[in-house]
């Protein structure tokens, strides 16, 4: 009653709270005029700073970081910020040359109002978050207000012949000068790129999005390739624990979509697939049964029925009731094998989190608490 009779001029949201579901939801619609996010505070503050904006379903982090360390290594002031982690308005000692790189999530980029960006960049789209926005439609439009915000003298990158974008583009009203990013990366740069990290078609095609934006930011070839071919990976993103002539094992808990996985699946070879969780409402597991030949799924959770249905006359799959149970079983075949072929333990979930964990963080961290436990009770030999 009390928050009935309060005036206020905005509401700063959480971007995790779903206006529609939450106990203030009645308030929230009738004011949602008044919503804003921090991108919109922060922009209040900072407009007249350069701004470099990543969305996208997939690879957003990864991206956004691999920017910045490239415009530090060319001696700007760059700082990373957003959905990354680093909120952004905890940014002091900000200078007029001072560069903001932001991840942007749709929930972000749907709630602000005045949030803008000299670079808007949507690397790529396939179907998330859809129990949230209500369709892909909504998605979509989403992402794309990025770029209906912006002006005549801005810039938007994308993917113009995406399949979820190219109706979009026709179909929308914007000013700025559409950059079209062919995913695809040309021969000169795949062969100056040796980082086993890129060796994903995703992980790839979002490159191709660095060599663009930093073509038109004027940065050095060389410099770009350097941090490149230098750049780990970040924590729980196809992140490589362990590695050996027997077995490697990677832990891409961020993995919460089919999409996301399956660009990994596509290069590996002895493929023992950990995958399980909630999955994503339109998720489609879209590979075909010859290219599953050499992967064994081991799904784990409550939720196994979501994923039988996806693999059923496609891939081999067995269930069990927890992560634990699932690794002991992966970890006892590979002890048992009597070849020497190589395998590999992926742990892409290519699900959201929230049936066992609080967030991919917490995922991730538990399978490399377990991997540790493991090697200390020597269930597998080739881990030490």
């Amino acid at each position: 009653n009390k928050i009935q009779r309060s005036k206020f001029d905005f509401i700063l949201i959480s971007p995790g709270i779903n206006i529609n579901k939450c106990d203030l939801k009645n308030y929230l619609k009738k004011n949602q005029k008044k919503i804003i996010t921090d991108l919109d505070i922060f922009y209040s503050h900072h407009s007249k700073n350069k701004i470099i904006t990543i969305t996208g379903t997939n690879g957003k982090s990864t991206t956004a970081k691999l920017l910045d360390l490239i415009l530090k290594d060319h001696k700007k002031d760059s700082r990373l910020c957003g959905n990354i982690g680093n909120p952004i308005l905890s940014q002091s000692k900000i200078s007029k040359n001072t560069l903001f790189v932001v991840e942007a999530s749709s929930y972000q980029i749907a709630y602000s109002k005045l949030f803008k960006t000299n670079y808007a960049v949507i690397l790529n789209i396939s179907p998330d978050h859809i129990e949230r926005h209500g369709s892909i439609k909504n998605y979509v439009s989403a992402k794309f207000k990025l770029i209906t915000n912006q002006s005549k003298k801005d810039f938007a990158f994308l993917n113009s012949k995406d399949r979820y974008l190219k109706n979009k583009i026709k179909k929308s009203k914007f000013f700025s000068r559409l950059i079209n990013v062919n995913p695809k990366l040309t021969n000169s740069f795949n062969k100056k790129v040796v980082n086993p990290y890129f060796l994903s078609q995703g992980n790839r095609e979002n490159l191709s999005f660095i060599f663009s934006i930093s073509k038109k930011l004027k940065l050095k070839e060389n410099k770009i390739l350097k941090i490149i071919n230098k750049f780990k990976g970040l924590k729980y993103r196809q992140q490589i624990i362990y590695n050996s002539n027997k077995i490697t094992l990677i832990n891409d808990s961020k993995a919460t979509t089919f999409a996301s996985t399956m660009n990994i699946l596509k290069v590996l070879k002895k493929v023992y697939w950990l995958v399980g969780g909630i999955g994503k409402l339109g998720d489609k597991f879209t590979l075909k049964k010859n290219e599953c030949k050499n992967i064994k799924a081991y799904v784990f959770g409550k939720n196994k029925n979501f994923f039988i249905k996806k693999f059923k006359n496609k891939i081999s799959y067995y269930c069990f009731k927890d992560l634990n149970t699932a690794l002991k079983q992966v970890l006892k075949e590979i002890n048992n094998s009597r070849d020497n072929l190589h395998r590999t333990v992926l742990f892409s979930p290519a699900a959201a989190s929230f049936d066992s964990f609080k967030n991919f963080e917490e995922r991730g961290k538990h399978f490399n608490f377990l991997l540790k436990k493991y090697r200390v009770k020597g269930i597998i030999n080739a881990i030490r």
